[in-house]
């Protein structure tokens, strides 16, 4: 008899990036941002790429990053060129589909909500000390053969917003909390799933420069939500994925 299979102790925080990570990632800065054949040398990428998630965790100034990561200013223009080149869409989206592969994505069932969070030393965004808006929503397309189901709170409700979530094919459910339909025994039949959305917010927000914006560009904010989602989606993929040991 087999002895039972011990399940996977839980990843730590990530604050640099793991040997399985890296190996994706290099596979695909080799394709979509080689080094040029003639110029200056480019900085260590795994060590740019640990100090961004440093930055991201911590929220410090990118001038005030820990010389273990190298030259800051290096470090800042690999970000801004990874970002311009999508690299950091393209990783998210390789982790999700491996997450999928392994039945581990429930493409019925989504939800999508926004919140309010600080901005800080962001001039003309037009929000001033009441923050930036932030949302969160998966974004696949919905088919007649596989219907996705979109859980959202009652401010949606309104004929607008629900004609755009038919329209886009998607079944909408906007109920608060305590409104879902009963069955004959009074139970509910199909309960509120928007805590999934909560959930990552709560996630997300652990990431300091996520939770208060510095970045001037927009762009750039929406870079360092890529990454830490990808980091999300390489800790789903540790879970489902027996193989993958480090």
């Amino acid at each position: 008899m087999e002895p039972p299979i011990e399940p996977k102790k839980p990843l730590p925080t990530i604050w640099n990036v793991p040997d399985p990570l890296w190996e994706l990632i290099e596979k695909v800065l080799t394709v979509y941002d080689p080094p040029a054949r003639t110029g200056r040398k480019r900085s260590d990428p795994r060590q740019a790429f640990d100090g961004i998630i440093f930055r991201m965790r911590t929220g410090c100034q990118w001038n005030h990053l820990p010389q273990e990561f190298g030259d800051d200013s290096s470090i800042y223009r690999a970000f801004a060129r990874w970002e311009n080149k999508g690299i950091f869409d393209i990783l998210w989206a390789i982790l999700l589909t491996k997450c999928d592969d392994l039945q581990g994505v429930d493409w019925h069932w989504q939800a999508a909500d926004g919140c309010l969070g600080k901005a800080r030393g962001v001039p003309g965004s037009g929000v001033g000390k009441k923050g930036h808006k932030t949302s969160a929503s998966a974004q696949t397309p919905p088919t007649e053969q596989e219907p996705q189901h979109l859980c959202l709170d009652r401010g949606y409700r309104g004929a607008a917003a629900e004609t755009i979530m038919t329209e886009a094919g998607y079944v909408p459910h906007i109920r608060r909390i305590g409104e879902e339909k009963l069955d004959a025994q009074r139970e509910k039949k199909h309960p509120a799933r928007r805590w999934v959305v909560e959930r990552a917010f709560a996630w997300l927000s652990r990431c300091r420069a996520i939770l208060v914006r510095y970045d001037k560009l927009a762009e750039r904010y929406l870079a360092l939500m890529k990454l830490a989602s990808a980091l999300l989606w390489f800790r789903r993929w540790h879970e489902l994925d027996p193989t993958l040991t480090f």
